[in-house]
């Protein structure tokens, strides 16, 4: 039976994890955080293709057991006037309505499920390097300790030790804005529950949704040059409260009553990007999620495409007649569709275009494969022969 480590227990790692278990192969996923706590801060819209990637899995009672469901998304111009109020993704099925959810959470509750199918999750294990040899590949870790498996999967995200391994000196870059993200229940719920708003701000775009208990979640992506590390590090909930609230009062919309009531509950990270074209595999390794295809926040796409990602891995590996045939073909159907995101994602991040549709996607820039990814994604579908996108 093929052997897999996958380095990293975050969103993509414990999807890949789930996905290749069911593939019927061995996995163990290495985890560098002493626990499962990651990233508590930030949260994330899961769109409805993210939804029926953990359909297949066999997943989505996890992950509907936390967050709350999306079903409407509207548009609200720096008047307040709504431009627009439309059905968002596949409304209809219950299974793949969107889903508001806070980031760390998510990545917890796909670990539960992991470990609650009997796979193995080693918390404290922090990679420092991977030794590729003729029979297996080896990650070596900070305790001294190693692993040895037949393939090597890097879902250890922007920061990858794997991707320094894959493609050298490649690291990712600002990507136009920076981005903002709170919680606040000491402000009036301005929408429905099952909504999603964007206001397009004359200083920000901004969006929030409110959830059943009567938090909202919101944030706010700022153009600009890129805060520096010390900034981000030193600055205070006041601080991004007295940077942000300015430009959004100079609009007529919720956002800046609802940031100036967020009293602790607020971050701010540079939004940053991979380039396209980069490598993803060396020998026995390969990068996936945000290790191998980070891409600005703009489209909400970068959770659902990881766990694509680990839907179309685990298919590949499962029908192909051997490795290297099954990581080729993984490349060839995944690589267009992600750098598309990182493209279009970008180019809403620097300004270059603003034209959405309802569900917020660029007019004209429909996402490669979106046709058969339903063929694409299901389980029992054998991928061999399907078209690269």
């Amino acid at each position: 039976m093929t052997r897999v480590l996958v380095v990293g227990g975050g969103i993509a790692g414990a999807a890949s994890a789930l996905a290749l278990d069911r593939a019927g192969l061995d996995v163990e996923v290495f985890e560098a955080h002493p626990d499962s706590a990651e990233d508590l801060g930030a949260f994330l819209t899961l769109a409805s293709n993210g939804m029926r990637a953990l359909r297949e899995l066999g997943a989505t009672d996890a992950v509907t057991a936390i967050g709350f469901p999306l079903r409407a998304i509207r548009l609200l111009e720096a008047t307040g006037a709504e431009a627009a109020h439309a059905p968002m993704g596949e409304a209809h099925d219950p299974s793949l309505n969107f889903r508001c959810l806070r980031r760390g959470e998510f990545a917890v509750a796909l670990q539960e499920e992991a470990v609650r199918r009997g796979i193995a999750v080693r918390y404290g294990a922090r990679l420092t390097r991977v030794e590729d040899g003729a029979d297996g590949i080896t990650a070596h870790f900070d305790d001294g300790s190693t692993a040895t498996g037949d393939l090597l999967l890097g879902a250890d995200g922007l920061g990858s030790v794997v991707r320094e391994a894959v493609a050298p000196g490649t690291a990712p870059g600002y990507a136009g804005q920076y981005v903002f993200y709170g919680y606040t229940k000491d402000v009036a719920p301005a929408a429905d529950t099952d909504c999603f708003t964007m206001v397009r701000g004359s200083g920000a775009a901004f969006g929030f949704a409110c959830s059943p208990d009567g938090e909202t979640y919101w944030f706010a992506r700022v153009g600009g040059d890129p805060l520096t590390e010390q900034a981000i590090a030193e600055g205070t909930p006041a601080d991004w409260r007295d940077l942000l609230v300015p430009l959004l009062r100079k609009d007529d919309t919720p956002a800046a009553a609802m940031v100036a009531g967020t009293p602790d509950h607020l971050m701010v990270t540079n939004a940053t990007e991979l380039p396209v074209g980069m490598p993803w595999r060396s020998g026995r390794a390969l990068i996936l999620g945000d290790a191998a295809h980070a891409a600005s926040p703009a489209t909400g796409q970068g959770a659902s495409m990881a766990l694509e990602d680990a839907v179309v891995l685990a298919k590949c590996l499962r029908d192909l007649p051997d490795t290297d045939t099954a990581l080729a073909r993984y490349e060839a159907l995944r690589r267009p569709r992600v750098e598309h995101n990182i493209v279009t994602s970008g180019a809403m991040s620097r300004g270059t275009y603003t034209a959405t549709d309802a569900n917020g996607r660029p007019v004209g820039k429909t996402r490669p494969g979106d046709d058969t990814l339903a063929e694409l994604l299901d389980w029992e579908a054998d991928i061999t022969g399907f078209p690269a996108v």
